[in-house]
């Protein structure tokens, strides 16, 4: 049985964390790195008969802007539409409801994230980044 859940005491922090320090986006993140990043956002569990199998997390103000993050299933558990149904589940939260403006960066997703509204910047060239290394 598939179930999503916003409590973060439910979280594999360690399965969290173990996926990103391999992935590009977030290659070295230590643990102590991803606890801070979810004590700082709203955060999505997805369970497999109570076993973690993905991630997602929104930095948001609630009304205004919300920005996407960290989402990942499980390569095992991949192909299974359960990407599809962590993305429905965030973007239907209660809490969310008012954001304005939803944003996310990917390299390879787009036809996931196009299938819940998600386009290419309308304006990239007002967009501005600080990168600090």
């Amino acid at each position: 049985m598939i179930t999503i859940s916003k409590d973060k005491n439910k979280l594999d922090v360690p399965f969290i964390q173990n996926f990103l320090k391999d992935i590009y986006w977030a290659a070295g993140r230590t643990i102590e790195e991803v606890q801070r990043t979810i004590d700082a956002s709203v955060c999505f569990g997805i369970y497999l008969d109570g076993k973690q199998i993905g991630f997602a997390r929104v930095i948001t103000d609630y009304v205004v802007f919300a920005y996407l993050m960290d989402v990942f299933i499980s390569e095992e558990f991949r192909g299974k539409g359960y990407s599809s149904l962590l993305i429905e589940n965030m973007m239907n939260d209660s809490e969310l409801q008012e954001v304005k403006i939803w944003r996310l960066a990917t390299t390879d997703a787009h036809f996931l994230y196009e299938k819940f509204g998600f386009r290419v910047l309308a304006h990239p060239e007002k967009m501005m980044e600080k990168i600090i290394k």
